[in-house]
């Protein structure tokens, strides 16, 4: 029997702006587990726990964030945030979903250049991480019950899951051709077929009818406010200076980084170790271990590579002022392009909800997001079962057969799993360097091109 289905014949009831920032706030500090993590979370959270966004609505928005630039969990809290508050909720859910794991990695980084590893942190990371894999798993199960409903989209799923483990075809690519194919099944044979929904949705503020008026407006602000600070450092430091430099590159990588954090980083990786030289591969590759280790965003790991590309490149600054500077500006060069995509966009996928035909492509979209997920599980699961290929970590995979009991069984809060999965990697202790976990999905692809030195 479903706990939670006494819950459910209560209507949803909308949150005050108080109780949704309490809610974004803590979700700054427990969205672990990549981007198929924080998704699980949120829709945990906002659908079935708190029932303040309907499914539907949900997956709509996560459709329409996989086909954008940038990191899709933040983009999709952005949008959530906005769905409930429009453009004070959008703020507040974006930036809050960011700032606990900038200012984490930010502490995390000082550490870094100035005391090195720490034994006890590693073993409680060797705890947090199989409860990662539980995430990811429970996220794969749980979406894909709610967005499989044909057998098109199992085939989609399955496709996608082959297409991106297998043949490395790009996640762009995947989806075109799942909302191509939903598309030609949904004029086929559209009895079969799931297009757009008629679910009711009481929890969110009322329609925004889209203009040009708004749409000037939202562009101009947010250009303005992602490009008068890069200004800004070039008039003060020069545009030699690395700080402007890292501003520049960040804005650009912020356009085109499509495919979420795992098939940004070895772009982003190979120009900033090869191209401008601000960190070494082994600083790269444990910077993407401290990213992975903190709540937030992957792409975070952008936010290292600015603090040491500024320690290392400090110019007249004194190196822990650079490399806050270069945190900050990286941070944001990365983050605030995501409000200009969301707040641009977002009137005009809702008010396209209703449409038949693109409610085909998009329940597409989330069937190909679940092969997607489902890959990064199968990855994760491989790099933290198995950190020694051949040899399982029977620890680890002990960890992970619990948090997902948890999480699907016993139905435990996120955080709950998190703390006690921490907890028992601190009580087991540190583990020797032979068994740790590769840190990072790009870690053999990375080492191929930049060998780690001893």
């Amino acid at each position: 029997m479903n706990p939670t289905a006494p819950e459910q014949t209560s209507p949803p009831v909308a949150p005050t702006f108080r109780e949704a920032l309490r809610f974004w706030l803590k979700l700054g500090f427990i969205s672990f587990g990549g981007p198929a993590g924080q998704i699980a979370i949120m829709h945990t959270e906002l659908v079935e726990r708190r029932r303040w966004i309907s499914e539907e609505r949900f997956l709509h928005a996560l459709n329409y964030c996989m086909l954008l630039p940038g990191p899709e969990a933040q983009q999709l809290a952005t949008y959530s945030g906005w769905l409930l508050h429009r453009t004070r909720g959008g703020i507040a859910a974006g930036a809050l979903f960011v700032l606990p794991s900038m200012l984490i990695l930010w502490g995390l980084s000082v550490l870094y250049v100035t005391a090195g590893n720490v034994p006890q942190v590693a073993a409680i990371f060797h705890g947090l991480k199989p409860a990662v894999l539980a995430i990811v798993a429970a996220a794969a199960l749980r979406i894909g019950r709610k967005a499989l409903k044909s057998e098109l989209h199992w085939l989609i799923a399955a496709l996608s899951f082959g297409a991106i483990c297998f043949v490395r075809v790009p996640f762009p690519l995947i989806v075109v051709a799942a909302a191509l194919a939903e598309l030609a099944g949904g004029k086929l044979w559209p009895g079969k077929f799931r297009g757009a929904s008629d679910e009711k949705d009481v929890a969110t503020a009322p329609a925004m009818r889209p203009s040009l008026k708004r749409a000037l407006r939202v562009t101009v602000t947010c250009l303005a406010l992602w490009w008068l600070p890069v200004a800004a450092l070039g008039l003060w430091l020069g545009a030699g200076h690395a700080l402007f430099r890292e501003a520049i590159f960040f804005s650009k990588a912020a356009m085109v980084t499509f495919g979420g954090a795992y098939a940004v980083l070895p772009y982003v990786s190979q120009q900033a170790v090869a191209a401008h030289g601000w960190l070494s591969a082994p600083q790269m590759l444990d910077g993407l271990g401290l990213a992975e280790t903190t709540p937030g965003p992957l792409i975070i790991v952008l936010q290292f590579v600015g603090f040491l590309g500024a320690w290392n490149h400090p110019g007249a600054l004194p190196p822990l002022l650079a490399a806050t500077l270069g945190a900050l500006i990286t941070t944001w060069t990365t983050f605030v392009p995501c409000f200009l995509w969301i707040f641009l966009g977002a009137p005009h996928i809702e008010q396209l909800r209703g449409s038949r035909m693109l409610g085909f492509a998009l329940s597409a979209v989330t069937a190909a997001v679940v092969g997607v997920i489902l890959n990064l599980a199968v990855w994760f699961g491989e790099a933290v079962l198995f950190p020694v290929p051949g040899k399982c970590d029977w620890f680890a995979l002990a960890v992970s057969l619990a948090a997902l009991l948890a999480l699907v069984r016993w139905r435990w809060n996120v955080l709950a799993v998190i703390a006690a999965a921490a907890a028992a990697g601190l009580l087991r202790g540190p583990i020797s360097e032979g068994k740790s976990t590769p840190p990072v999905a790009i870690l053999a692809p990375m080492e191929n091109v930049f060998p780690r030195t001893q």
